[in-house]
């Protein structure tokens, strides 16, 4: 007589299964233990690759036409609409949450915009055999009139002319006004209560944005706001993620049919955010913020913003002093390194003293008047 056995799984093996496949991304997340700043880098160094690319050889990276860059600052932007939310729900009042999203975002910028204006267009001149001050008092117009986050001059002086991105100093800052826009939009959402009491209004919100995206690549809708609807959607995506948190599997299942979901939408076309794509890159995104132990890193230095800012400058004099003889990998990687370097000055020196006066009073113009 044969005896057959049937192998079980340790009780503790099997509640241990179960309750990860119940397990949501509010009960995985730990604010003090989390990839996000990894996350947040890699993005970044994403987008100096495939911009690096760009102002050297006229073309980045791309999967079905989506532009690697773009993918990266949707990225971004999911990443964004998760941390906002969760950080005026956190703060007492408006002005407060204004004035931390003014400190993040504008010493940042303001100072690349002088170091832009001061430094690299002078240099770009030179390189370019025009004379290094020929730029002013041009230069000083380019700080003056982009001041106000809306990009309105990306050139200085009419330079760069001999990069593959011509007229174009700084291809990266024109998303901080989106961004802004979108910290902007999270607050009237929380003045009006809509974010702790009827987040289904959000939803609502985000779908419109998604029927709008798919509209308009469709040609069914004007392209009015292209952009504003892009970043909309994909914020308001990260803004529902902390919203219904709760109810967001993070089971291994659902990974693997979002990712298979993107790579279908990436190879559809090159409007992946039309057919889906947005929303698969979005659960991908939030569920790697709790769901990859390796990247559970907190840094004490956060080098994303200064990359972001400054990778591109740092590309162009790289290409103008003949850095691609470098072949593309050794300018990529020289670009990559100089970009992490200009971040680094900026955390020490301005970013991180800005961010050290969250603490303070907001300035009496942000502060709620009382009768």
């Amino acid at each position: 007589m044969v005896v057959t056995t049937t192998a079980r799984a340790p009780r503790g093996e099997l509640l241990a299964a179960q309750q990860d496949s119940r397990r949501t991304l509010a009960q995985a997340f730990d604010p003090h233990a989390n990839s996000l700043d990894v996350l947040r880098l890699v993005l970044a160094a994403t987008v100096a690759i495939a911009h690096a690319s760009a102002i050297a050889y006229g073309h980045q990276p791309a999967i079905g036409g989506n532009e690697i860059a773009g993918l990266a600052v949707d990225g971004f932007f999911v990443l964004s609409g998760f941390l906002v939310a969760r950080s005026y729900l956190q703060l007492n009042g408006l002005g407060r949450y204004a004035w931390h999203r003014a400190l993040r975002i504008m010493p940042g910028f303001w100072v690349c915009l002088l170091v832009t204006a001061g430094v690299v267009a002078p240099l770009i001149a030179a390189l370019e055999g025009r004379p290094p001050l020929s730029v002013f008092p041009q230069a000083w117009g380019y700080v003056a009139q982009n001041a106000g986050l809306f990009m309105v001059d990306f050139g200085v002086a009419d330079l760069p002319t001999q990069t593959s991105v011509p007229l174009v100093v700084n291809g990266a800052l024109w998303t901080l006004f989106y961004e802004a826009v979108c910290y902007a939009g999270v607050a009237v959402l929380g003045v009006l209560g809509i974010l702790r009491r009827r987040p289904w209004v959000v939803a609502v919100g985000v779908l419109l944005s998604a029927a709008m995206v798919t509209g308009q690549a469709s040609g069914l809708v004007p392209e009015v706001g292209a952009f504003f609807w892009r970043f909309f959607l994909m914020f308001g995506l990260g803004t529902l993620g902390l919203l219904y948190a709760d109810r967001i599997s993070v089971h291994r299942r659902w990974w693997l049919l979002a990712g298979a979901g993107l790579a279908l939408s990436l190879l559809v076309g090159p409007e992946y955010r039309a057919v889906g794509g947005g929303i698969a890159l979005a659960y991908l995104c939030l569920v790697a913020m709790v769901a990859t132990p390796g990247l559970r890193y907190r840094c004490r230095v956060d080098l994303s913003y200064g990359v972001y800012i400054y990778h591109w400058p740092i590309a162009t004099l790289l290409v103008l002093a003949g850095g691609t003889a470098l072949t593309q990998v050794g300018y990529t990687l020289l670009a990559l390194v100089l970009a992490a370097c200009a971040a680094l000055l900026s955390w020490h020196f301005v970013e991180r003293p800005a961010l050290a006066r969250k603490g303070m009073a907001p300035p009496a113009w942000l502060r709620p008047r009382r009768p």
